[in-house]
């Protein structure tokens, strides 16, 4: 008979297998090169944080996945990121990073995109760049979603027609939601500079200083960055302009469908918010955590879920180091980033977010009646803008324009008072599919024509036809938005000149294709300018959505408020 081996042999050998086993899925991402294989092999880069090997497709290199800070778990839940540990070798960059913990996409909806996977591990950030380039403009995308949805796994955001026109395009994942935004006072205590809150946004500067440190070994220039985004993409946009910490990390900004809304003061109750800390602190009390410990180890997929049920409210927060002041504030003093900006909205952005537009009025009487009461001496320049003969069309417009609207304008025109060039567009442009659904020119609709990606839109997505004029639409605003990250002046070949804002107040409307205009819809921009600047004199009043049949009353004029 063969001998049998002992239950000690057996139990010894289980253990090898298994930290064999570990020991291989950890170096899973690795691929053990010696130096001069590694050099000779043309998808890989050798880039200061460590040698990457990519994919080539189509004259590209792209890069997926790449962590350009440590995973923010355990004892770095709730701190700003640290550099990401150094490896060796050779890692596999093929495939994307999960996406940051957040609640579960809802099934149908336009917006809902399948992730893959979603971690607290998720600091990771993707690169799509020409082969046999140097020095090329660099192009950072911020994805949308609230602050506390969203990938830059998302098909939408796919940086390969941006990639071929000569860009270097980045796409960066950032904490979300209670992960990403909570400030606590016991959190501002740890903190050398006594504050907390904003890691999202600190994640997001942290890639911008991985990008200045390595993008130059992909091909791209550290000296001639553009950070993008669209929604809370496009809010994030605007608190790199005003964060200290941000300087000299990029220099130009396109804002797509920003909204320069109040935000939260880190202790303060003003303009109507509960202070971040005060959320964070109410926050961790109805979720049952007594201490940090407590909330550190809670699992991160149950404290995402349960904070947003608890109410808790994703915003940056005004803390002095990272948010200086209201982002109003940072933009009337000129204390923003002197940056060329591209700016614009949608005209149907309320259609697809009709949960922020206010519930119609019985009839014209009772709506004029409302508003009269509700906006005072401003209430002839609303109705002119917003009139009672059109009131399902009036309650879409008016949160559209308060919002995204007057936010566009605004920082064109501040840039343009600080001496950098600023550039308007409207996006009107509807297609068989979208209008049917009662959803033209709606919230982001823009973005696959701006990154050539209508075949990769989320399932729900109303399809965009594969048309020759669709096709030269998507052409001409990747051309615009290439030349603008190149070199500061949105250029298309055979299209229109884009003017800059300047004292003619012009604009670009996309529509069937480029529409030069001048002074988009008069009034607008003065009536929300006039609305924002007596909420912020009075102090106790946000300015956001709370408008038209909704908006508290607003105060009289006082002093510079017209």
């Amino acid at each position: 008979m063969k001998a049998q081996p002992s239950k000690l042999a057996v139990a010894a050998g289980r253990r090898i297998a298994a930290r064999t086993l570990a020991f291989t899925l950890a170096l899973s991402a690795l691929s053990i090169l010696t130096p001069d294989a590694a050099r000779a092999d043309p998808s890989v880069v050798q880039a200061p944080a460590g040698a990457l090997r990519g994919v080539e497709q189509g004259g590209l290199k792209v890069f997926k996945g790449v962590p350009y800070a440590a995973a923010p778990v355990g004892a770095l839940r709730w701190k700003p990121p640290v550099a990401a540990p150094a490896w060796s070798g050779v890692r596999e960059a093929l495939d994307f990073g999960p996406a940051c913990q957040q609640p579960k996409p809802r099934p149908g909806g336009i917006y809902s995109s399948p992730l893959k996977a979603m971690s607290e591990d998720c600091l990771s950030l993707n690169i799509w760049a020409p082969e046999e380039i140097k020095k090329a403009p660099v192009l950072v995308w911020i994805h949308g979603g609230s602050l506390i949805a969203g990938a830059s796994s998302e098909g939408m955001y796919d940086g390969t027609a941006l990639a071929k026109q000569g860009l270097v395009v980045v796409s960066i994942n950032y904490r979300l939601g209670v992960l990403g935004y909570m400030a606590h006072p016991e959190l501002s205590a740890e903190s050398p500079d006594h504050v907390s809150g904003n890691y999202g946004l600190l994640d997001q500067i942290a890639a911008l200083r991985w990008v200045q440190n390595n993008i130059a070994a992909f091909g791209g220039d550290p000296a001639n960055v553009t950070i993008a985004g669209e929604s809370a993409g496009g809010l994030s946009v605007m608190y790199l302009m005003a964060s200290p910490p941000a300087r000299g990390l990029f220099q130009k900004a396109i804002a797509q469908s920003a909204y320069m809304i109040s935000t939260p003061d880190l202790r303060e109750p003003r303009f109507g918010h509960v202070p971040a800390e005060a959320m964070g602190a109410a926050t961790a009390a109805k979720l049952g955590a007594k201490s940090l410990a407590d909330l550190r180890a809670m699992d991160a997929e149950t404290l995402t879920t349960s904070a947003l049920m608890a109410g808790f409210q994703t915003f940056g927060a005004v803390d002095g180091k990272v948010l200086p002041a209201q982002l109003v504030d940072v933009f009337d003093r000129g204390q923003q980033a002197h940056a060329p900006i591209l700016a614009g909205f949608n005209s149907g952005e309320i259609r697809s977010l009709r949960f922020l537009a206010p519930p119609p009025p019985a009839d014209a009487a009772a709506y004029e009646a409302e508003i009269r009461k509700r906006y005072g001496d401003l209430a002839d320049d609303f109705l002119k803008l917003y009139p009672s003969s059109d009131i399902p069309e009036s309650v879409l417009l008016a949160p559209r324009d308060a919002l995204y609207g007057w936010t566009a304008e605004r920082l064109v025109a501040k840039q343009t008072a600080a001496g950098a060039p600023g550039y308007l567009y409207l996006f009107d442009h509807g297609y068989p599919a979208a209008d049917a659904a009662g959803l033209h020119g709606f919230h982001a609709s823009e973005i696959p024509y701006v990154f050539g990606t209508a075949k990769t839109t989320p399932p729900a997505w109303p399809k965009n036809p594969d048309t020759p004029a669709e096709t030269k639409l998507s052409t001409a605003m990747i051309g615009y938005w290439t030349s603008f990250a190149r070199d500061g002046v949105p250029k298309a070949a055979g299209e229109p000149a884009w003017k800059p804002y300047g004292g003619e107040r012009a604009y670009m409307a996309f529509v069937e294709g480029p529409q030069p205009g001048v002074r988009l819809r008069p009034g607008m921009y003065e009536l929300n300018e006039a609305v924002m600047c007596r909420r912020r004199a009075q102090g106790d009043t946000p300015w956001n959505w709370n408008v038209g049949v909704v908006s508290p009353p607003l105060p009289p004029k006082t002093g510079p408020c017209g």
